[in-house]
């Protein structure tokens, strides 16, 4: 399988590097004329990848409001997943897991191997146990050409207070996951490890010197962020850096034809 960062450097280099958010959440749902059960859930979010999979780069399908629906939402979740291979764009799943030794090893297992039901092509991981207890998950995204994009610098005011403290080799915890990540893609032989980071941060507060890996920066358009401030923070990086746009797009729908005009309005 070719590995994650060459289909992503690939897709981006011929779509752009937005990436859409799938939030079915229910106030978006019932904007799309849609009801708040599995048949919108469905509707709205594969009707989502019909309209752009041909055109964005990758889309970032968050895990929770498929959950909320138990083993039918999952199930709707494995058919968005499939439909945004078909399309041939990159699935970013919005998981966030971050556990230890054999449980994460299982997460890894649900999300990273080849034939999982929700296998994507990369997922979201929490470091904040450790940057160490990721290496299942790192371990297996390298075997199958995967990747992982770690939470760094949230845009929450209560991430600051982590992700900001201070760790005992004096650097704050949020620069430490930047180092490990990278001592890790330089272990691996590619970048497998990217990172998450606000877009709507004032201003970028880590050291991305040296960093190959992408950047997930969620946040752009009802969360306030926008490619102006997001260029200005990542400067000589942002050409590293994926923006998610989710509402913005998604309130064009259901028509497909403004679903398109939105989001080829906001391509990077």
């Amino acid at each position: 399988m070719i590995d994650f960062l060459t289909r992503l450097d690939a897709t981006t280099a011929t779509r752009g590097r937005l990436c859409v958010g799938i939030d079915p959440h229910p106030v978006s749902v019932a904007a799309w004329g849609l009801d708040d059960d599995i048949a919108g859930l469905e509707r709205f979010s594969r009707g989502l990848v019909d309209a752009l999979g041909a055109s964005v780069a990758s889309f970032k399908p968050q895990s929770a409001f498929f959950e909320a629906f138990g083993p039918d939402g999952l199930a709707v979740l494995s058919r968005v997943l499939a439909d945004i291979a078909d399309a041939g764009a990159i699935s970013i799943l919005d998981v966030k897991r971050g556990d230890i030794g054999s449980t994460m090893a299982a997460y890894a297992r649900a999300y990273l191997a080849d034939g999982a039901a929700l296998a994507a092509d990369a997922i979201t991981v929490s470091p904040f146990l450790g940057f160490g207890s990721l290496e299942p998950a790192v371990s297996l995204a390298r075997q199958t050409g995967r990747g992982l994009f770690a939470l760094t610098r949230t845009s929450n005011p209560e991430g600051r207070a982590v992700q900001l403290a201070v760790a005992p080799g004096g650097a704050s915890v949020a620069q430490e996951v930047v180092d490990a990540a990278n001592a890790s893609n330089a272990a691996a032989g590619v970048p497998v490890v990217g990172l998450v980071i606000g877009a709507t941060l004032p201003v970028l507060d880590v050291n991305l010197e040296g960093f190959n890996g992408w950047v997930l920066a969620p946040g752009i358009g009802a969360q306030g962020g926008d490619t102006a401030h997001l260029r200005a923070m990542f400067g000589g990086v942002t050409n590293r850096v994926l923006p998610v746009v989710a509402r913005f797009v998604s309130d064009a729908g259901p028509s497909p034809v403004s679903l398109a005009q939105v989001a080829q309005s906001a391509i990077f």
